[in-house]
């Protein structure tokens, strides 16, 4: 209980007196956006850290070398976890924003925080605004910043199961022409959801997966892709997840 508490203190204090640098953010982004989208992402992936740390999140990375340092890709995988968004966060290498679920819009300060570094808020009851979320998302990969999503659309209740993906999000990909990587993390849910309200000091791995070249594909061979990268996320899940 102690390390909840101690989470939960860390993130209302980071948003309270956070609040001067979102305005200092705010003005060098009227002048800068690309300094402004490369200090926020710092700052929040120093955020999400210290969270972990404080959870006695230990993280381990396979296929590290697939993470692009010169070229915005999408971000694909399996969700099992809360605090899934932090652990991926954490471990890439360039501006990354997230399609997230459209509750989060609604918390004060996060919701600014979010924004900042290129947050996508999805309601999935309006597909007007998901189309329209989609295409504002391809404009940003084509600007240079990477895009995450869990293509699943909710997050799985038991290890291993990962749910069909979505195939709305992979036309960010077929629209901007960037690369796919699959991502698998094991154990996630053993933070939390497996002894709410309790946080327990975890072992939790991210086996990254060599890139799937969306220029390989034809446009009828496209609708293939959301089940390709669901294989390949399902494999890089059991290859690693003996070593929990």
């Amino acid at each position: 209980m102690l390390r909840i508490i101690i989470a939960g203190i860390f993130v209302f204090i980071f948003l309270v007196l956070t609040i001067p640098v979102l305005l200092v953010e705010w003005i060098v982004g009227e002048f800068n956006p690309k300094a402004k989208e490369k200090s926020c992402f710092h700052i929040i992936q120093w955020a999400f850290r210290l969270v972990l740390k404080v959870c006695g999140t230990k993280v381990i990375i396979y296929g590290e070398e697939n993470i692009p340092t010169d070229r915005s890709v999408l971000f694909v995988g399996n969700h099992r976890s809360i605090f899934d968004i932090l652990l991926v966060y954490t471990t890439v290498k360039r501006p990354t924003g997230i399609i997230a679920k459209q509750e989060l819009k609604k918390v004060p300060l996060l919701n600014v925080w979010m924004a900042n570094i290129g947050c996508f808020f999805l309601d999935r009851k309006n597909i007007k605004e998901g189309l329209k979320m989609v295409l504002n998302a391809v404009e940003k990969v084509k600007d240079g910043m990477s895009i995450l999503i869990f293509p699943e659309g909710t997050r799985s209740k038991e290890e291993g199961v990962v749910l069909p993906f979505k195939g709305g999000s992979f036309k960010i990909a077929e629209k901007s022409g960037c690369d796919v990587i699959p991502f698998a993390i094991i154990n996630s849910a053993e933070i939390f959801e497996n002894h709410k309200p309790f946080i327990k000091k975890t072992k939790v791995i991210i086996n990254y997966g060599e890139p799937i070249h969306t220029s390989d594909f034809d446009r009828k061979e496209y609708k293939e892709i959301p089940d390709i990268a669901r294989n390949k996320v399902i494999e890089l899940h059991d290859s690693k997840k003996n070593e929990i």
